[in-house]
């Protein structure tokens, strides 16, 4: 059977108490509504999923363009059977609708192929997925027949005391016959008190036509976890980080006190790679295997090839370090720094949209900005590429084999050749040709005597 998943993603969350529209929230290191699409791609094909976009709709496409997904706006908020509605046009045709909401994002892909499964395999109209709680208040209560069937869903400031103490809630995720559900969603008449349409209705509506609606039941009432607040928010990041730090371990990735890392959902880490604690794994990171990432480190949205070495308190983005290569301690590597084989990024040393070649190593206290640096060159502590005129960036270039001295200063652009030597101290202003010696420093001047003299005038 075909699936259209509509996910309704057009609220703003007035709970979150915030300016942005509240699937645009992040946990895991992912907006919210990138969670539930994640999710829903078990079931449908990006051409077969719906977002029901409203308030700060743009901002809410463009942060899933990329997912391919089809899109519907609600204009005005009228209530989840509204929104539903909405979507119609959109829709492609197929046999089963599954509708499921953007603030969700600790459902599971399990989760809703068993959803779906169980819908498939059955006579029912509908599917709705349920869950009992300890403290179901705030939730709608499902009630049930004899035959424990779908008899209707109860908003809870509509409940009898009786129903109050029902455990058994609504978690608003269905998978409805496509047929069935169109030819009966404009059956929803709008709430008496607040005017709006809820998709809750139709569980009563199709029973109502002489159809079933059946109850799938999650144990996990976490996956069910709508994000309301900030403190749910917290809670989801949490879970989801977590999670994500137990899938890695369980394929390989050794983890040293796994509570005190924190690893986006689309990090990936290679097998045999360790990662010691307090450290953050964020963005598209990719790290290979057999690499060690030191205590306290960041890296974001930057590759790390097999056998790689970040030693503790590093910071890494938008870079990319080659087999073999050692970054840190208390490194920085940002803007598209590339770090060849074997070479070594030591404490305190800055990269920035460079390039380091092949066995090259700056080792301590180096900025290196706007470079292009050749194979096994010695950097010395110190140096510095002055690469900002005030105006405009310029490059410096050194060839492969070069020795920089310690406390050097190479004044953009300029070219320091293959294989020359630049003498510690020197301020470097000019081509420096291919086996040459560069000195640039003003000459000693040594005064014997000098502190007996200044002591008998004074």
């Amino acid at each position: 059977m075909t699936t259209t998943v509509v996910i309704l993603a057009a609220g703003l969350g007035t709970r979150m108490r915030s300016k942005r529209a509240k699937v645009l929230h992040q946990a895991g290191g992912m907006a919210l509504v990138e969670h539930v699409v994640g999710a829903a791609r078990a079931v449908a094909p990006p051409e077969n999923i719906v977002v029901v976009t409203g308030h700060q709709a743009e901002e809410v496409e463009s942060v899933l363009a990329a997912s391919r997904v089809r899109f519907a706006r609600q204009t005005e908020q009228k209530g989840t059977g509204h929104a539903l509605a909405c979507a119609r046009e959109s829709a492609p045709i197929s046999d089963l609708v599954m509708v499921l909401y953007g603030d969700t994002p600790l459902l599971s892909q399990g989760t809703l192929l068993h959803l779906r499964n169980t819908q498939a395999n059955s006579r029912a109209a509908a599917t709705l997925i349920t869950t009992s709680l300890d403290d179901p208040t705030g939730y709608g209560r499902v009630i049930l027949d004899e035959n424990r069937l779908v008899s209707s869903i109860v908003e809870e400031r509509s409940c009898t005391a009786e129903q109050r103490s029902i455990r058994l809630i609504n978690s608003g995720i269905y998978c409805f016959r496509a047929d069935l559900l169109w030819t009966h969603l404009r059956e929803i008449q709008p709430n008496a008190l607040s005017q709006e349409y809820y998709l809750t209705d139709m569980a009563s509506i199709l029973r109502g036509h002489g159809h079933r609606v059946q109850a799938m039941n999650v144990g996990n009432a976490n996956e069910l976890l709508g994000i309301n607040t900030r403190l749910e928010l917290a809670d989801a990041d949490r879970l989801l980080r977590r999670r994500k730090a137990d899938e890695l371990m369980l394929c390989g990735v050794t983890i040293e006190q796994p509570e005190t890392v924190s690893i986006d959902s689309r990090v990936q880490v290679g097998m045999d790679t360790v990662i010691e604690p307090s450290t953050r794994l964020l963005g598209d990171t990719e790290i290979g295997e057999d690499c060690v990432i030191g205590a306290g480190s960041i890296i974001v949205s930057s590759v790390l090839a097999s056998g790689s070495i970040v030693r503790p308190y590093s910071l890494i983005s938008d870079s990319r370090v080659e087999t073999g290569a050692q970054i840190g301690p208390f490194s920085r590597l940002r803007m598209n720094a590339r770090i060849g084989k074997g070479a070594r990024v030591g404490n305190f040393v800055e990269v920035k949209k460079s390039r380091i070649g092949a066995g090259t190593k700056s080792q301590h206290l180096a900025y290196l900005g706007d470079a292009e640096i050749g194979e096994n060159v010695n950097v010395g502590a110190g140096t510095i590429t002055c690469n900002f005129d005030g105006k405009e960036k310029h490059e410096t270039h050194i060839g492969s084999g070069a020795f920089i001295g310690s406390n050097s200063t190479l004044v953009a652009p300029v070219v320091i050749g293959t294989e020359s030597y630049v003498g510690a101290g020197s301020v470097v202003t000019d081509p420096v040709p291919d086996q040459a010696l560069a000195l640039g420093r003003g000459r000693q001047v040594v005064k014997t005597d000098w502190v007996a003299k200044r002591n008998k005038k004074s």
